[in-house]
């Protein structure tokens, strides 16, 4: 439709489902209140609303399907025809969509895993092993090894994938709904200085930044904790979860003016605590 009067910017999804992420810097505690304010300000509503319009008619309620981890894998073709009906199939991706109908996938269709015979059953499953293989290889091969950062551009939109859905599945297993490398860069560290993985029930590491050297950025950087085996973040004693620009301020330099951060399962002392970032004890990895 047309942009009404007062509007900055219209985004359009590729799908009738979307998601929308307000981020709202919080500088340090004192900063709460005026964080707290912002947010207040924040409005979503139907665009019916904002014009002060009658709303239209609602669209059907969708009947959504039991949904539980491991039924993944055996009911995957009846979670992927329901969520096509609502992913109009783009330029790239009609042959795909066309290919996957001939067998009875797709938005009302037919496939009917639990009805093949065991043969068939097998080499479906087969495949999807071999499919997730590949999109676990491709996580790991992202971008480029840069001083044992691999560092990539790996998020965007359907134009920025143009059809490439391996680097798209990779994408959203190694950090769903990552922005795009206009608006942030995600360095990601699973590796020491001599290449081993990083591991804190047999290592504690140090990641030093020289003096002078933070890393450039024109909003802010942050250093986050992630569990190696579950990729979410860590219950830790001092509720810690990363460690960020604003935090600067309280946290102790070197007598060179570098800073260290301690990456461990166990605190490194009363005195270094300040720039401890508390890990699992067990497989861990960081993004920047």
């Amino acid at each position: 439709g047309t942009t009404p009067a007062g509007i900055k910017r219209v985004f359009r999804s590729t799908s009738d489902f979307c998601l929308a992420l307000f981020r709202t810097q919080l500088f340090d505690p004192a900063d709460i209140e005026a964080v707290k304010k912002i947010q207040a300000g924040y409005k979503a509503q139907p665009l019916s609303s904002f014009l002060n319009q009658p709303a239209p008619a609602p669209a059907p309620a969708p009947s959504f399907p039991k949904f539980e981890k491991d039924l993944v894998r055996t009911e995957f073709f009846e979670y992927l025809d329901f969520t096509l009906q609502f992913a109009p199939a783009l330029p790239e991706e009609r042959w795909i969509r066309e290919q996957l109908a001939r067998i009875g996938v797709g938005p009302g269709k037919s496939f009917d895993f639990r009805s093949l015979s065991l043969e068939d059953k097998a080499e479906i499953l087969l495949g999807m092993k071999e499919g997730e293989r590949k999109v676990s290889e491709t996580v790991a091969s992202l971008g480029k090894d840069i001083n044992g950062w691999r560092v990539s551009a790996s998020f965007g939109d359907a134009a920025f994938f143009h059809g490439d859905w391996l680097l798209r599945a990779a994408a959203a297993k190694a950090g769903i709904y990552g922005n795009d490398a206009v608006e942030a860069m995600y360095p990601l560290g699973k590796v020491d200085a001599e290449g081993k993985e990083l591991d804190c029930s047999k290592s504690s590491y140090t990641l030093t930044f020289p003096a002078e050297q933070l890393p450039p950025v024109n909003a802010f950087w942050s250093v986050t904790m992630y569990d190696g085996k579950t990729q979410l973040l860590v219950k830790n004693p001092i509720n810690r979860y990363l460690i960020n620009s604003p935090m600067l301020p309280h946290m102790k330099r070197g007598s060179d003016g570098s800073l260290t951060i301690y990456v461990q399962s166990k605190s490194p002392g009363a005195d270094k605590e300040a720039n401890w970032l508390p890990a699992p004890d067990g497989p861990v990895y960081v993004v920047m």
